[in-house]
């Protein structure tokens, strides 16, 4: 019995892995790629696609071969997000915002040790279209949303320890991708200063991204607004018109999350 269900476990969670790793795939994936993504056998992935198929989470993509999540994966992430009162809360500043600016309005939570974003407007008047997605996991070294995270952590030791464990992970994707520890803690401490972050060409050359924080009652940063950009439109308008309408945009949620910055002064 207990061998059962631990092979049932083990199922569970291969199967898990495996819409993991589809949900990065919109048009599709080759068996072949996907057991070798998984670090599993063809015949193991194939069953554990054929599961997924009859319950209507997994189908046969357009090539011959390949698979990809269905529309009651979008289904059931709506349901999450639905009951996520923040949404709620967030939304109707969010798109005022939207409406303002022009551009794309991006808005995440933090999870551990990365961002998810958790909400997106597209430009209504600018040309710029992200590569961002609702349920993209950021990294928090090399976006202007994360650096948010990493510099109002309030645990005073937390960047050395993430610093250490995300060595692996820590790269140049472009030019300007901080990618030094001192470097970083400059940056953080000038974010904490100046009450924004940016992500300066660091994951795309040409587009920028502007980040406030957004505090809840107890003076946590759980969630960040950011607006994505074209740096030439950034060098045009300037930071300050940009920052002046998210930095309330944040303002405004923060006050409806309970937030009082009297109470939290140092």
């Amino acid at each position: 019995m207990a061998d059962e269900k631990q092979g049932g476990n083990q199922s569970l969670i291969r199967g898990l892995r495996i819409l993991d790793i589809l949900s990065n795939f919109p048009n599709g994936c080759p068996l072949a790629k996907l057991a070798e993504m998984a670090e599993l056998n063809k015949s193991t992935v194939h069953r554990l696609l054929q599961g997924l198929q009859s319950e209507d989470y997994v189908q046969a993509a357009g090539s011959v071969g390949s698979y990809r999540l269905t529309t009651k994966c979008l289904s059931l992430g709506q349901k999450v997000l639905s009951s996520m009162n923040i949404i709620h809360i967030a939304a109707p500043h969010l798109e005022k915002l939207n409406l303002v600016l022009g551009e794309t309005v991006n808005f995440s939570k933090r999870e551990g040790e990365r961002a998810i974003m958790i909400y997106k407007l597209e430009p209504t008047v600018g040309m710029l279209r992200t590569r961002a997605y609702i349920g993209q996991h950021l990294q928090l070294y090399c976006s202007a949303m994360g650096k948010i995270y990493l510099a109002y952590d309030k645990n005073s030791g937390y960047l050395e320890d993430y610093w250490a464990s995300h060595q692996d992970i820590i790269c140049k994707l472009t030019h300007n991708t901080v990618t030094e520890l001192e470097e970083m803690r400059k940056e953080l401490t000038d974010i904490r200063k100046k009450q924004f972050a940016m992500d300066k060409e660091e994951n795309e050359l040409g587009v920028v991204c502007l980040a406030c924080p957004i505090f809840d009652f107890f003076g946590n940063v759980d969630y960040s607004v950011s607006v994505s950009m074209s740096i030439y439109k950034l060098q045009q308008l300037g930071i300050q018109f940009f920052f002046r309408e998210i930095a309330q945009t944040a303002r405004d949620i923060s006050l409806e999350l309970g937030y009082s910055a009297d109470d939290h002064a140092h």
